[in-house]
């Protein structure tokens, strides 16, 4: 099922960006439900999806400690993707939840479209590195 432009909105990494900008964004993705417990990243893992959270919460795990909770507006998947690595953290459904599934290679070439999301998205890359 598609995911509506306007849900993107409140995604952090996609403020300020035009409603054609979003639009094309967000045909570029796939909405997905999980369950509660259903893992969506494996620490060590391939990745070859970009995740935005549309609906409930989820938690990030390293070395199976708790590190952070995410919940909608929040993204993951794009470290493994952008620097071509495995997956640095597992994440976990906590509740039902929708998200947005983009495949690697799309989210690849929209970075490497738009020089502004590019340079928010190895903001965002560096500053969960400097979390390590």
């Amino acid at each position: 099922m598609p995911v509506d432009p306007d849900a993107l909105r409140p995604v952090a990494l996609f403020a300020g960006l035009t409603d054609d900008d979003l639009a094309a964004i967000a045909a570029k993705f796939e909405a997905r439900t999980a369950e509660g417990g259903e893992r969506f990243a494996r620490e060590g893992a391939s990745g070859y999806f970009f995740f935005v959270i549309l609906e409930g919460t989820a938690e990030v795990t390293r070395g199976g400690t708790a590190v952070a909770t995410l919940g909608p507006g929040d993204c993951f998947g794009e470290t493994a993707i952008l620097e071509a690595t495995r997956r640095t953290a597992t994440v976990t459904a906590v509740t039902p939840m929708v998200v947005g599934a983009m495949f690697g290679a799309d989210f690849a070439k929209l970075a490497d479209d738009s020089p502004e999301l590019h340079a928010r998205l190895r903001q965002l890359v560096a500053e969960r590195r400097a979390d390590d």
